[in-house]
């Protein structure tokens, strides 16, 4: 927990609360169905929230932004980011039904009111969002077939409307045929080894209209 206040050092007490509560929560949770692996539950601050939170450095969403989780897992990078930004609403999917009820009693836990959650494939989802997260779930060629038509058109946020992509290793040849995507380095904001491959991938989406 300490890890997640050298970061963020500004969370309200609610905040810091809600924070604390997820290690004991997903040990539980992960004894009975597991979500996170042995080795990374022990990491769980590291390796999972604090890397989730990534996307908190390269965007501070405003208020009433809708984000779209696809494949969330144990509720990465969903939960974490639902706690910083209560005033946002997030949509958690994941097509594997027993991950979700570990977000759902996570989610009721933390009283979350800004998280639902769906048992479907992503492109059942007949939705738009201000942006699309997610954590190395597929290729982003695959991925960005999997959410088309799903981002929205009104831009409230300073980056543009679009993908915002967890990820580690060497990107080039995966996102060469993109034109405006960029990599945020998150060893650029975190000093620990874990962070030095990995990056925070945002591509912007234009609205695709009926």
């Amino acid at each position: 927990m300490e890890l997640i206040l050298k970061y963020f050092p500004d969370l309200t007490e609610t905040q810091i609360e809600k924070f604390k509560a997820l290690e004991a929560l997903y040990k539980d949770w992960n004894s009975k169905i597991n979500v996170i692996s042995r080795k990374d539950i022990d990491e769980l601050y590291l390796r999972h929230v604090l890397h989730s939170l990534g996307i908190a450095k390269v965007i501070n969403f405003v208020p009433g932004t809708s984000i779209l989780d696809v494949g969330t897992g144990g509720g990465f990078p969903g939960v974490p980011l639902a706690i910083l930004f209560p005033e946002c609403e997030f949509h958690l999917v994941d097509s594997i039904n027993k991950k979700l009820k570990v977000i759902n009693a996570v989610v009721e836990a933390l009283e979350l009111t800004n998280i639902r959650t769906t048992h479907s494939r992503v492109e059942a989802i007949d939705e738009t969002f201000d942006f699309i997260v997610s954590r190395a779930v597929t290729t982003m060629p695959e991925f960005t077939t999997w959410v088309k038509g799903k981002v929205a058109k009104d831009q409230k946020n300073d980056l543009k409307n679009g993908i915002l992509y967890l990820k580690g290793g060497d990107l080039t040849e995966e996102l060469q045929q993109y034109k405006t995507v960029k990599a945020f380095l998150l060893s650029d904001y975190f000093e620990e080894p874990f962070f030095e491959t990995k990056k925070v991938i945002h591509l912007p989406l234009k609205y695709k209209g009926a």
